[in-house]
């Protein structure tokens, strides 16, 4: 019987969302201001994920894919249902998560590495692979406020690559940064994947990218599941939906 790296079951993810009011009327009515509404990101949704699979999300923008791989990161619990990493180590690799700006890039990289569960002697080792795999140069000793986004991304990918968990989880980021540097990661990525003890969940827009990688594609629409099968089952159908 195959091994589960990630179980996800029937998991429901709400957000508060506060009306929004001037300050008198807040004053003059306030269990008015008080009243909230909840947008529900994530509905009910289950899935497994082998040991050494690769998983493929998709769903147009505002589907609940983000959510549901911060959820799975631990970034923060479901509202019901569970999430199991059945003990492996997990690290995240997205836009805009993560990193504390106002340190440098060298900074970052001790903290990411340390939140991951590594140690500074281990950090020590891997360090200027990491730098020179991002190709950041001397901005590493700069504030991560002053990056672009394609800095921000190959610092991120660098930390993630080449801080190996069992676990990794990638929001888009295999599409940020300069053409040179998209076919750097891509090989990289490929090369991780050939760990058959690594599983991977890939949430993506580029199709060549979910058809090169991917056994299996979870389809999310409007939070719920609405298809979960092998890719060249699932792919062909999102893609007629889309277009």
């Amino acid at each position: 019987m195959a091994e589960s790296a990630i179980s996800v079951k029937d998991v429901k993810i709400q957000y508060r969302m506060l009306n929004k009011m001037s300050l008198l009327k807040a004053i003059m009515n306030p269990k008015r201001f008080q009243k909230t509404e909840y947008f529900e990101a994530v509905k009910g949704v289950s899935f497994e994920v082998e040991k050494g699979k690769i998983l493929g999300i998709v769903g147009r923008n505002g589907s609940g894919k983000s959510t549901l791989l911060r959820a799975i990161a631990g970034i923060f619990s479901p509202d019901e249902g569970s999430i199991d990493l059945h003990g492996h180590s997990i690290s995240l690799l997205s836009i805009g998560v993560g990193f504390q700006t106002a340190l440098t890039g060298r900074e970052n990289i001790y903290l990411s590495g340390m939140l991951l569960g590594f140690d500074k002697a281990q950090i020590d080792e891997k360090l200027d692979e990491i730098i020179e795999f991002s190709e950041l140069g001397k901005f590493i000793d700069r504030p991560v406020k002053t990056y672009s986004s394609g800095m921000y991304s190959k610092l991120a990918f660098s930390i993630t690559a080449i801080l190996e968990t069992e676990i990794m989880l990638i929001d888009e980021v295999l599409s940020v940064g300069d053409a040179k540097f998209r076919k750097k990661s891509f090989d990289k990525m490929k090369s991780l994947i050939d760990n058959k003890d690594r599983t991977v969940i890939i949430v993506s827009h580029n199709s060549d990218t979910l058809k090169s990688l991917c056994d299996n594609i979870l389809w999310i629409h409007d939070g719920e599941m609405k298809m979960l099968g092998t890719t060249e089952e699932v792919l062909p159908k999102y893609n007629e939906f889309m277009s």
